[in-house]
């Protein structure tokens, strides 16, 4: 059963967007993706400092199963990556909305939070597919 806590905003390319007091926003993989996925064995993250427009691919998830592209929800800096997800990939799995998150960024416009979806807009999302 997939696990999507209301207090987010999620991207249609399945992942999640957490706005955090410094300005900065959290993301990370959702439960749906991870689900999806099967068991992640590598994940590639973006450089802290290198810049990114919205849904410009940002990294690789390499699970058991395939690889894929990450893509980043918004436009901005990166503040900050996971580094523990080097060594414990599968925090994406057990724990994709603590431990698994992936990286910080600093948004260029916080205006494309609006175009993100809520809990109940991506759950029907994904039951479409």
């Amino acid at each position: 059963m997939n696990d999507f806590p209301r207090d987010l905003f999620y991207d249609p390319g399945h992942t999640w967007v957490n706005t955090l007091d410094d300005g900065t926003v959290r993301i990370g993989l959702t439960d749906h993706a991870q689900e999806e996925l099967g068991d992640i064995v590598f994940v590639e993250l973006p450089t802290p400092h290198s810049r990114f427009a919205r849904d410009q691919e940002c990294g690789v998830i390499e699970s058991v199963k395939s690889t894929s592209d990450l893509r980043c929800p918004l436009s901005g800096e990166v503040v900050t990556v996971n580094q523990d997800l080097e060594e414990n990939p599968a925090w994406v799995n057990s724990a994709p909305y603590d431990n698994g998150w992936l990286f910080q960024l600093r948004p260029d416009d916080t205006a494309e939070l609006e175009q993100l979806l809520d809990e109940s807009s991506y759950r029907r999302l994904i039951q479409g597919d």
